[in-house]
């Protein structure tokens, strides 16, 4: 008998952080306290995506959405709206530009202009429930390969759906399966890469932990494709909610005669692996991946022969991220002319970026989440239409795409494209789908430091360039935010960008100098202030501000309430109540809190 409701509890990781879990034990007490559990499920989800309000509750069948829930009010939102049938506006999302509540998860401008392929079942299935994965198509697009088309008629259609490997590099994953099938070998490999490791990225763990069916099944067709018996998933282990849904998922894949021996009945073998990362960002090239599954320290190779045709144990080996791998079985199941529909194409029809892509939206926006987005849609879209603008009404100066290796674009171009072609036109790239968004209180050239840091401190330091250039780069840009910069230093970090690029051995080095470069381009004012004027414009870099008491407002407006001095960490702020008030600039350590506690704008940065 069907349940008349179904409560939808994200427990992804970011609503697990929150108490996801203990929200769960709430519902499931409470449903049963009324004796509602014959009518009433409780049903936890993976990731719903909109990171920003959970933990969160959507309604089945009615879409109702409730956000930022607490245990305190389970009691009260069960009797309400389960118990009496009143659903509750108080905790329901409410856009802070209207002030009216939306009912209906679908009326909520962050879902608006998204479209679910990689994440199709984002908050509709239990995870942890393989049949619930099957009332949803699952396995179907696996069942359809092996029953009605030849493995080489699988790799065709992968070819002409135009699907680029969303990992990062973006290369045609058909092109590089049918390199794979061309390459003789009695033995051949699939390795499933969730090693994401960018600072803000999470689209393969949510992926992972919200559907991990998805990315079996398309392990299972690339496995048919190419005559592969064995294949491994290579996952950080700062990830243990997606290894633990994983790990269920293959025994579940296996005892419904799924993966092992002979599957269906179809003479096909394959067996899954998982591996586990140590969280070397490294780790996530190719061929680092590669000596890290063999027991070797994960090093970068030059690759005069591609993976694909010899790769792991010196065997054709295809690597493709976990969104690529979740998006194969709908390709297969609704036809590639229906993915290429979707998103942009090259002249004549050819390239371009077809599909979807899934991105994690995070930084000084209003809705932080995971998104999954056409191919095509622009920036603006994605930040302003989903995101809801920045936060606090701030103005919006840059975003990034592509993470570490990618670069920070101006509001000049917020109407562009979004796809991999368009991106790397203007110095950045799609990279994995990482989407930082920063604003008016972010300096640009720290900002450009921060993340070169990020890339040096992770370069596996095999290569001079990338192990020696990077860390040139990265003393230059300290020197900067120090206020000890020159302009000729400007000019050797151009040069160092160059020369790192062209020579270093992995995509790692080569696209390292990506958020320099990209800053130097479009906020090369910003450079010139920290040089010539000594100045941190955003207020940013400590060395090149200083904090000052305006006395007059101090007295007049503030009446010399001492909430600075008594806030000050240094105790550099002397001053008695009702009179003017002084920083001492030898001990201050210009934390900003005097700032942030005064009510009267007293406090001045320079």
């Amino acid at each position: 008998m069907p349940f008349r409701l179904n409560i939808m509890l994200c427990t992804g990781t970011g609503c697990v952080s929150n108490g996801a879990f203990p929200l769960l034990e709430a519902f499931e007490k409470e449903i049963k306290k009324h004796e509602l559990h014959g009518e009433v499920a409780v049903i936890p989800t993976g990731c719903n995506g909109f990171c920003a309000v959970g933990p969160l509750v959507v309604v089945q069948p009615d879409e109702i959405f409730y956000q930022k829930l607490r245990i305190e009010d389970v009691p009260y939102l069960v009797q309400e709206h389960f118990f009496k049938g009143r659903p509750v506006k108080k905790f329901m999302y409410t856009p802070p530009e209207t002030k009216e509540p939306i009912p209906v998860m679908s009326d909520i401008p962050f879902f608006g202009k998204q479209m679910l392929i990689a994440l199709r079942n984002r908050g509709l299935i239990d995870p942890e429930n393989i049949d619930e994965y099957i009332a949803r198509d699952g396995y179907k697009g696996f069942t359809k390969a092996i029953t009605t088309m030849t493995p080489k008629q699988v790799i065709d259609e992968v070819k002409a759906s135009g699907l680029r490997g969303r990992g990062g590099g973006g290369f045609p994953t058909g092109v590089k399966w049918e390199v794979a099938c061309n390459t003789q070998s009695d033995e051949k490999f699939i390795i499933i890469n969730c090693d994401e490791g960018d600072p803000g990225a999470f689209m393969d763990r949510s992926i992972v932990e919200s559907d991990p069916h998805s990315v079996i099944e398309g392990a299972l067709i690339g496995a048919y494709a190419l005559g592969v018996k064995q294949a491994y998933i290579y996952v950080r282990m700062e990830y243990p909610l997606a290894l633990k849904r994983f790990y269920r998922a293959l025994e579940q894949a296996t005892e419904y005669g799924l993966l092992g021996k002979n599957i269906l009945g179809k003479g096909i073998d394959l067996d899954i692996e998982v591996h586990r990362g140590a969280g070397a960002f490294i780790c996530g090239e190719e061929t680092a991946l590669i000596r890290s599954i063999q027991g070797l320290v994960g090093e970068a190779q030059a690759k005069y022969i591609y993976p694909a045709q010899k790769g792991l144990n010196g065997k054709p080996t295809i690597i493709n991220n976990v969104e690529t791998f979740a998006t194969v079985p709908q390709i297969i199941l609704r036809g590639a002319k229906w993915f290429a529909s979707i998103g942009t194409r090259g002249k004549n029809g050819e390239g371009g970026s077809t599909g979807t892509k899934v991105f994690s939206l995070v930084g000084k926006v209003n809705n932080t989440g995971l998104v999954e987005v056409p191919m095509g849609i622009t920036l603006r879209e994605i930040i302003y239409d989903i995101g809801g603008g920045i936060k606090n009404n701030k103005k919006f100066k840059s975003v990034q795409t592509g993470g570490p290796s990618g670069g920070f674009l101006p509001e000049s171009l917020l109407d562009l494209p979004v796809d991999f072609d368009e991106l790397l036109k203007v110095g950045s790239m799609m990279g994995s789908g990482g989407m930082v968004v920063t604003d008016e209180d972010n300096c640009m050239v720290d900002m450009a430091r921060y993340f070169l840091d990020f890339v040096q401190s992770e370069s596996c330091g095999k290569c001079i360039p990338c192990r020696e250039g990077t860390k040139r780069m990265l003393d230059i840009l300290e020197r900067i935010t120090f206020g000890q910069g020159t302009e000729d230093d400007l000019v050797k970090l151009e040069e160092l960008s160059k020369l790192v690029i062209e020579s270093s051995l992995c995509a790692l080095g080569s696209t390292a100098p990506n958020p320099v470069l990209t800053t130097m381009k479009y906020f090369r004012e910003e450079y010139e202030a920290h040089v010539k004027n000594k100045k941190c414009p955003a207020h940013t870099c400590k060395s090149l501000i200083t904090y000052t008491i305006d006395g007059k407002i101090c007295v007049e407006a503030g009446h010399g309430c001492s909430v600075c001095r008594k806030q000050c960490p240094d105790n550099a702020i002397t001053g008695e109540l009702k009179k003017i008030h002084v920083i001492d600039q030898t001990k201050c350590g210009k934390c900003g809190i005097c700032y942030d506690v005064c009510k009267f704008d007293a406090i001045h940065i320079d």
